[in-house]
């Protein structure tokens, strides 16, 4: 937890419900009550400055506001923010300094950014992106065995998706377990939330594991890079660049988990196989053995 001489900033408790009743018509011309996720525009103001509205689902609108600034490399430090307010009325966030300064070179950062491939298409600027080489991280050991562990516990934590569809989930994980699962309408917001809550709560990523149902790309990288976090594991499938940013940065990457399946795609120095079934064992060779023939 953060020392008591840290001050964190005020925080509104605006969350919303995640799911919405509606009536839809199945495949046999019924009338059926059916539920659709939320999806609202909710814009990031520091000091009066308009940073980034995101669409999202509402359930933590605080912690994504927090997670996004901290992600981005906006203000380094929580203690600088004295209040985040949200106003679903007028659809903003208004995060307020003690300085009341807001965003250094904020000017600048505006020319330089660059528009991903995340849902809803994210955002990131120039100077995120140079920021991220500073990032060290170290992978620890990891076991096989304890991955299939997670993958089932994880794959029963999606809520919202289970009842309306149309979202994502990311976790912060032990090795077998999730201690904080967040779901909204793209996987760069529940990141970002998650991210939000690590920082007032001061977790280190240090010994965790990312984990996100969707694809690792650079973006989804670079956010669990800026987490601390130097492992990622997602059900779907990893982009090229997002492969190379992890090896640049030492990350390891884990996709396609599904199940008892999984594909390693950097860091396999780190993971101690100990649950492969004895029929796709491959015998060690026999030293000293000679041709007969």
């Amino acid at each position: 937890m953060h020392a008591p001489s840290q001050q964190l900033p005020s925080l509104s408790n605006e969350s919303l419900m995640p799911a919405h009743g509606v009536i839809a018509i199945n495949e046999f011309g019924e009338s059926v009550e059916a539920f659709i996720p939320g999806e609202l525009p909710l814009t990031i103001q520091v000091d009066g400055m308009e940073v980034v509205t995101l669409m999202t689902l509402g359930t933590q609108p605080e912690a994504l506001t927090l997670g996004y600034i901290r992600n981005q490399k906006l203000i380094e430090d929580v203690s600088l923010i004295k209040s985040v307010i949200v106003d679903w009325d007028r659809e903003l966030v208004e995060v307020t300094t003690h300085a009341g300064t807001g965003i250094a070179d904020w000017q600048e950062k505006m020319k330089r950014r660059i528009v991903t491939s995340g849902c809803g298409q994210g955002t990131i600027f120039s100077c995120t992106v140079d920021k991220l080489y500073e990032v060290k991280l170290k992978t620890p050991a990891l076991k096989q065995s304890e991955i299939y562990t997670l993958i089932k516990n994880v794959s029963q934590l999606n809520d919202v998706y289970r009842v309306s569809g149309a979202v994502h989930g990311c976790g912060l994980c032990t090795a077998t377990n999730s201690i904080m699962h967040i779901e909204d309408v793209g996987r760069h917001n529940a990141a970002d939330a998650i991210a939000g809550r690590m920082w007032l709560e001061n977790l280190d990523g240090a010994d965790k594991i990312f984990y996100t149902t969707g694809r690792l790309t650079s973006e989804i990288v670079m956010k669990t890079a800026f987490m601390g976090i130097p492992t990622l594991l997602s059900r779907s499938g990893v982009t090229n660049m997002g492969l190379e940013l992890a090896q640049e940065i030492g990350m390891t990457i884990i996709a396609r988990a599904k199940g008892r399946h999984f594909m390693i795609y950097n860091g396999q120095e780190h993971m101690e196989f100990d649950a492969i079934p004895a029929e796709r064992r491959v015998a060690p060779p026999t030293k000293g053995m000679r041709d007969l023939d």
